[in-house]
């Protein structure tokens, strides 16, 4: 990376006070380590979730189970009962808002204080997690404040003449309570007329667009009189995301386009001629597009900086080769990086079955322009590995394919020249940045992606990268058909599901059948509701992402692949050669799994989601996702692609528990309507918290983002980057803007500074 120059620290603005100076250190501590905010400006960037007003009371029947809520409503009834022959009291009050009803209910001494106060017809707001209680939405001993009679007058000012924020809360800090502190907060702010608040967008930028002041801005999301005060200060704060988000990242292109690198151009009648003289088929137009692209960036003599879309199947693999070998016809090397040793050894396994004699450099038999392709993992023995070290020191091995080994210091390479990163969302950002730094110059970066990426958040979260995008599926790949298995209400579908299986193995092909859990794990996670099998290894595995949980109360443990495996062979499956697969298992058991799936011999395999990247079997067309709610659209896509790979026609059945009508029923149903996965993608994320997506994919830490919608906003997101470039390139160290520079230092702070950085 170019050296971003450090910014200095601003210490002069009052939104960088610690908030304990301001509201104490009891409060502080608490909005400290339950919702991150740490400063004043945090806090006023903690901005409402959405508005009460006067007389609307929130929908009780749109709640969210498991969810810390708030809520405006209006006490129906309040009755004390006893139990336990007397000896216990519980109070229950029904709350009613036209649309639903939800209980209340407390136990305890509080019992006769709260029936005091909870009088029908008074209203409040009630917050707490809601549960279920004999299949009835409730909250238990929820915190509240009533509005109106009887409560402060500032309440009933609020209540009766404003616009009621409701923040984002917490168990130990409830909506209310966070108001308050925003108040004073604001108050104090207020009395110095918002002084030495430094305002980050340029002023010709606001004028332009029409947008407030900062303070202006701030002011109006958290105390609105009229919805429109909402909007203007929403539009200004999105911008402000979007732009100095756009900056950083457009300092940081200016910066890599500055590093030098090594122009690598194939030569005529090279390794890549005689590679493609042997190809069986000819390339589709999308992948010689893409190949254009990165062949000019390969001949430039700054790093090239590409991120590579394409659905499952397009032919993305086969680009990349292409890409390495016009590196080893300039006489450098290539680097790919996967993240498993299943998909390192899948990648080696069929890089060289594409090139045949031309991956026997230096053996016999060997053509004239061949290389070596080396693997380098974690679980190799010391023969090979020293061997396969040797041999990339030396430059004999042009390519090498390896999993994380590739970046232990021990690995020396004789001229680094490209690094392909497959599925870069599995990787940290050091891990990237330590197999960069491998080379004499700055290498090439080629990122290779499955999951597609709206270009929204291709431009917000790969913003420093130049993108391309494969969306032709390469000729006689077959189209997989997709349908939904209600095996709750409807068992028969999943008996009809299991003699498909068996139909489609008696036609001479194979099937996967996938599980959330792999099943040995010591604590069973029937109590988890992402239904995860626990923490992630070098297989990537983490169960589904656990959006699936719309049912009731407690949920059943997830389907784990042990069991299942186990059922199906004594069962529905009985007579069929079936086999399991998961991340646990030694690797040379988990390859040799692989190997036989692949040689025919297995006719179905029993897995995690260790198959969802890379895993290539062309005669498998029929694939069963169980407990398909625990899993994320994009995962789910990605699980689904790896069947009708050959000629055969595919067939994904995503078997669910979850209720008709429900959010994860919808989920499922999209999927099975679609194949196209920036459609999917986009549905997603609309779906997900977009700060947990963005959080991951920028750094790990809390996402920046916090009004900013990357779906919604593409035209904000867009004018903000051509912004940001055109401001970067007339003033790259932002001289003329220190108000910008001391946002950038905000948003950029150590952590996220190094991420950029690295990327």
């Amino acid at each position: 990376m170019g050296d971003v120059p450090a910014l200095e620290e601003n210490t002069q603005d009052p939104l960088t006070e610690p908030l304990r100076k301001v509201l104490g250190g009891t409060t502080a501590k608490v909005m400290a380590e339950h919702l991150g905010l740490h400063t004043v400006g945090d806090l006023l960037h903690h901005y409402p979730r959405r508005y009460a007003e006067r007389g609307e009371l929130t929908r009780l029947a749109d709640l969210p189970l498991d969810e810390h809520v708030t809520v405006v409503a209006q006490v129906a009834d309040s009755r004390v009962l006893t139990f336990n022959q007397g000896r216990g009291k519980r109070l229950e009050v029904t709350l009613t808002d036209g649309s639903g009803r939800l209980r209340l209910v407390f136990f305890g001494r509080a019992v006769h204080h709260h029936h005091k106060e909870l009088l029908p017809g008074r209203r409040g707001m009630f917050a707490g997690k809601v549960g279920v209680f004999n299949r009835k939405l409730q909250l238990s001993h929820p915190a509240y404040e009533l509005l109106g009679a009887g409560s402060g007058a500032e309440a009933v000012d609020a209540f009766a003449g404003r616009l009621m924020p409701i923040y984002p809360a917490c168990k130990q800090l409830e909506s209310w309570k966070i108001a308050k502190a925003v108040a004073t907060v604001v108050d104090s702010l207020l009395a110095t007329r918002w002084e030495g608040v430094a305002d980050p967008l340029p002023a010709a930028l606001r004028a332009e667009r029409g947008l407030p002041t900062l303070p202006e801005a701030l002011e109006k999301v958290h105390r609105p009189r009229t919805k429109a005060d909402v909007e203007l200060a929403r539009a200004r704060l999105k911008w402000d995301e979007a732009f100095v988000l756009q900056v950083a990242l457009a300092r940081r292109r200016l910066a890599e386009g500055q590093l030098p690198a090594v122009a690598r151009r194939p030569c005529e009648d090279g390794l890549l001629d005689a590679f493609d003289a042997r190809l069986p088929f000819t390339l589709t137009d999308g992948q010689r597009t893409v190949s254009r692209e990165i062949f000019d960036d390969l001949a430039t003599e700054h790093p090239m900086h590409r991120l590579l879309q394409g659905e499952v199947g397009s032919g993305k693999t086969l680009v990349a080769l292409r890409a390495m070998l016009a590196v080893v016809d300039a006489g450098g090397q290539a680097a790919m990086l996967a993240p498993t040793e299943v998909l390192a050894q899948q990648h080696h396994r069929s890089i060289t079955e594409m090139m045949g004699e031309l991956a026997e450099g230096g053996m016999l038999g060997g053509a004239e322009h061949a290389t070596k392709v080396v693997l380098l993992t974690g679980s190799m023995g010391a023969a090979a590995r020293r061997r396969a070290l040797l041999d990339l020191a030396t430059g004999e091995a042009g390519i090498v394919i390896g999993t994380h080994a590739l970046i232990e210091d021990k690995v020396g390479f004789h001229d680094l020249g490209l690094v392909v990163v497959d599925e870069q969302h599995r990787f940290g950002v050091e891990q990237r940045d330590a197999l960069r730094s491998k080379g004499k110059q700055p290498p090439h970066l080629l990122v290779m992606t499955a999951t597609p990426i709206p270009r929204t958040v291709a431009m917000t979260v790969f913003g420093d990268l130049e993108t391309s995008v494969l969306d032709q599926l390469p000729a006689g790949r077959s189209p997989i058909a997709s349908h939904v298995v209600p095996a709750a209400e409807k068992p028969h579908f999943l008996d009809r599901a299991w003699e498909r299986v068996r139909e489609e193995v008696s036609a001479g092909h194979q099937a996967y059948v996938v599980c959330p859990r792999i099943g040995d794990e010591e604590e069973p996670a029937g109590a988890r509701r992402n239904g995860g099998s626990g923490a992630g290894n070098e297989d990537g595995e983490g169960g589904g992402d656990g959006e699936g949980a719309d049912g009731g109360g407690e949920r059943r443990p997830p389907l784990a692949v042990l069991d299942i495996a186990g059922q199906l062979a004594d069962g529905p499956l009985r007579s069929l050669r079936v086999a399991a697969l998961h991340g646990r298992m030694q690797p040379d058991a988990k390859d040799e799994v692989m190997r036989r799936f692949a040689a025919g011999e297995l006719d179905v395999l029993v897995a995690t989601t260790v198959i969802e990247v890379g895993v290539n079997v062309p005669n498998a067309t029929v694939m069963v996702i169980m407990d398909a709610d625990r899993f994320g659209v994009s995962q789910l896509h990605q699980l689904r692609g790896r069947v009708g790979r050959g000629s055969a026609p595919g067939l994904c059945l995503l078997v669910s528990e979850a209720p008709e009508g429900s959010p994860a029923r919808a989920r499922l149903g999209a999927v099975a309507a679609t194949l196209d996965g920036f459609e999917l993608s986009r549905i997603d994320l609309e779906q997900r918290r977009e700060g947990d997506v963005l959080g991951q994919a920028q750094s790990g830490t809390r996402s920046s983002l916090r009004m900013l919608a990357v779906i919604d906003d593409e035209e904000v997101i867009a004018a903000a980057r051509e912004k940001a470039t055109e401001i970067v390139a007339a003033d790259p160290e932002l001289e003329r803007l220190p108000e910008l520079r001391a946002a950038l230092e905000a948003l950029l702070d150590a952590e996220r500074e190094e991420y950029l950085e690295k990327g």
